[in-house]
């Protein structure tokens, strides 16, 4: 059974940070990239970022260059986002993604067919 565990998310001012992660499981992820999407209230879901398992190359959006770091977890198929600098524009729902074509889907926003998805994890960014 394949599984995703997010956590991390919760209520930051602007100008903090957070430390999202993303644990999968029950499934070989060798070949694909493990990622993160957001959705604003009322927005469509958009790319933020994503790294291979094969090569380690990371994909950012540019809404978030400069300001997230993602990085894989000593457990294999964990993933980290930590986010600094937050801002009121990075609120949303935060979803841990899989795909093999991750990186194309970060940079376009492109969610449909997705080939896995998390639950997703709340952040609130707001005085």
């Amino acid at each position: 059974q394949v599984r995703f565990v997010e956590s991390g998310g919760g209520l930051v001012q602007p100008g903090g940070s957070l430390r999202l992660s993303c644990a999968t499981s029950g499934f070989n992820l060798d070949n694909y990239a493990i990622g993160w999407f957001r959705q604003a209230p009322g927005k469509e879901r958009e790319g933020v970022s994503c790294i291979s398992n094969k090569d380690g190359s990371t994909t950012y959006a540019d809404s978030v260059k400069g300001r997230f770091t993602i990085s894989k977890g000593n457990a294999k198929n964990t993933v980290y986002l930590q986010m600094d600098n937050l801002k009121p524009e990075d609120t949303g729902v935060y979803y841990c993604a899989a795909d093999r074509f991750l990186p194309d889907r970060v940079v376009r926003n492109l969610y449909y067919g997705m080939e896995w998805w998390g639950k997703g994890t709340p952040v609130t960014v707001s005085s």
